[in-house]
């Protein structure tokens, strides 16, 4: 690539926070620049792009509007293109409804927690995605009979572990070929251009796979006789138990519900209050190995389980399904869960699964929530849920 300078010990593995670390100022630059998905968005069938979550490995690349902007498709085919927007727009249109996720979600509830993006649950979205099928392209140019993968250059340029790199991943070329998934270069999010972090003017969207493997700012594809071993693939998005361990490679998400939080928040704990009486739960549940089939809630942190109703998929494959239950609640204290199945029988742990980079964490979620008489007021809240004078700050 001609960019690979080493800065530091490309030989030392992701740093494990020491028992007693909290979150560092690296981590909480991190967070700032990146976001998640806040939970109570989880009504929204499509995420609005300002609150579907973000990850962003270096700095997003400044696109003015009236920049040509090039996608090159080389490497071991028999046509190379060079294509601007308006190329690509003249290939038939595919929109298709993803849900994206990153492969770091969960990471900072291991133990030891992984040194890195600190997600709990949030690092979730789903929107509609509008390009071209990479399959067209690929064809349009010839792939030849030997190749293996298919490789993504992204604009984004940096720094990890002493190497330099511009971003880039690849997929097998059975993947990149074929319609089940069928991967898009996309330039559109909800029916409007892609806006800058969310890859403007192009990305790929992989349906299915984490959010690592839909490269943003795309602007090269080559195809490739041999297997890719470029740091985001051979070093960085690695299941490992120990440092010298090859691993498994990062792919497919796994499944996951999210609870909508009930009632309405304390500040600083996000501590639900309720009231008691029925309370209706809901929120979201989705896999990427197969579709999800149930959908169980819990009211005691897990010990117990009851099934939902799980809404229709209306027809959209790779996106989240709408999960319901209606739940009584009494006063006291409660930690509530929900758990997703999905076709291959795979389901949410109550203990999470641990590895150095703290990958595919699909642990269960706990929302603790507090119900209250309904003479009793939170401290520091008015009595009514909706209330605005909670924070005398505002």
């Amino acid at each position: 690539m001609g960019h690979r300078h080493r800065l530091l010990d490309t030989s030392a593995p992701a740093r494990l926070a020491a028992p007693d670390e909290g979150i560092g100022r690296d981590e909480l630059a991190l967070a700032t620049r990146n976001h998640g998905l806040p939970l109570e968005a989880l009504r929204h069938d499509l995420t609005p792009p300002g609150l579907h979550y973000v990850l962003t490995h270096y700095d997003i690349p400044y696109v003015p509007d009236d920049t040509p902007w090039r996608l090159t498709l080389g490497g071991h085919v028999r046509r190379p293109l060079r294509l601007d927007l308006a190329d690509l727009r003249a290939f038939p249109q595919v929109t298709t409804r993803v849900t994206l996720e990153c492969a770091g979600n969960g990471r900072a509830l291991l133990t030891p927690r992984p040194v890195s993006q600190p997600w709990l649950v949030e690092a979730v979205g789903t929107a509609e995605w509008t390009g071209v099928p990479l399959r067209l392209l690929l064809a349009e140019a010839g792939v030849g009979t030997d190749a293996v993968d298919v490789v993504f250059t992204g604009a984004d340029h940096g720094v990890e572990r002493g190497v330099q790199q511009d971003y880039r991943r690849a997929l097998p070329v059975e993947v990149a070929t074929g319609d089940d998934p069928e991967v898009l270069v996309a330039y559109a999010m909800n029916g409007a251009p892609l806006p800058p972090q969310h890859g403007r003017p192009l990305r790929l969207v992989v349906p299915g796979w984490y959010g690592m493997a839909h490269v943003k700012w795309l602007r090269d594809i080559a195809v490739a006789e041999e297997p890719f071993r470029g740091f985001q693939q051979a070093v960085a998005y690695r299941l490992r138990q120990e440092p010298e361990d090859e691993g498994e490679p990062v792919t497919r998400i796994a499944p996951r519900a999210l609870l909508v939080p009930p009632g309405f928040p304390d500040f600083m704990s996000r501590t639900r209050v309720v009231r008691p009486g029925p309370v209706p739960l809901e929120g979201r549940a989705w896999s990427g190995g197969a579709p999800v089939t149930r959908v169980e809630v819990s009211t005691d942190a897990g010990r117990s389980w009851q099934e939902a109703g799980l809404d229709p998929d209306g027809g959209h494959r790779w996106a989240w399904r709408r999960w319901r239950h209606s739940w009584t609640a009494l006063p006291g204290e409660y930690v509530l869960s929900a758990r997703a199945t999905d076709a291959e029988g795979r389901t949410q742990p109550l203990e999470p699964r641990w590895n150095r980079g703290g990958f595919a964490n699909n642990l269960v979620q706990r929302v603790p929530v507090l119900c209250l008489d309904a003479q009793t007021a939170a401290p520091g809240a008015d009595t009514h849920p909706g209330s605005t004078r909670a924070d005398s700050g505002r």
